[in-house]
């Protein structure tokens, strides 16, 4: 029996076309489709959906061609830096007390630090654009850029979901899908919420 397609399926999965050829060679996974116009509801689906991540096995994960997804560890770590090469780290939970790492002027490693609380009630949305920018440069320089806070789950996959949304146009569902295949994360309820709203600003509340 033919399978008619259901409109929209190869939609969730769109965000394949935009990778280079042999990334993540998977089959494509089930459809996603999330209605975003309710934002309570859509918190409630895409953290569902975020749960069904690979399970963090490691200090860092590269989570798109040449963007790793990782922890404090990850980034203070020097033979982990030069063993994936990388040249740029954007820190979502720098302090000031703590400053820049010593290291990273000794690597040529070039360095963002966002000082941002892992907290609903915490606007990170201010930083997206600024955040994207640097992710953009590094890459569109043949750079590796690792994004960090302290677990790598919550305040780095934020960002790298906005750069996701921001620069390669993915929808929030498509660059959650692109992400959780190869780190497990969980942005908390109010960083959905302002990540829901930049979909909005972006793509329209619906596709």
């Amino acid at each position: 029996m033919l399978e008619v397609p259901q409109p929209g399926a190869e939609k969730a999965m769109s965000y394949r076309k935009k990778l280079p050829a042999n990334w993540n060679d998977k089959p494509p996974g089930r459809k996603v489709e999330i209605d975003l116009s309710s934002p309570a509801l859509a918190v409630f689906e895409l953290e569902r959906l975020l749960f069904t991540g690979k399970v963090i096995i490691s200090h860092a994960d590269e989570v798109w061609p040449r963007l790793y997804i990782g922890d404090q560890h990850s980034a203070e770590n020097g033979a982990d830096l030069y063993k994936h090469q990388i040249t740029h780290v954007l820190n979502a939970a720098h302090s000031e007390r703590r400053g820049q790492p010593d290291i990273y002027g000794s690597m040529r490693i070039s360095y963002m630090g966002v000082e941002a609380h892992d907290s609903c009630n915490f606007d990170m949305s201010v930083n997206f654009q600024a955040a994207a920018d640097f992710i953009h440069r590094g890459l569109s320089k043949g750079g590796k850029v690792l994004v960090h806070c302290h677990v790598g789950v919550s305040r780095s996959a934020t960002l790298v979901l906005a750069y996701l949304m921001l620069k390669h146009q993915l929808t929030l569902v498509e660059a959650i899908c692109a992400v959780k295949e190869n780190r497990g994360v969980i942005p908390n309820r109010g960083f959905l919420r302002q990540l829901i709203k930049l979909d909005g600003q972006l793509f329209g509340t619906h596709h």
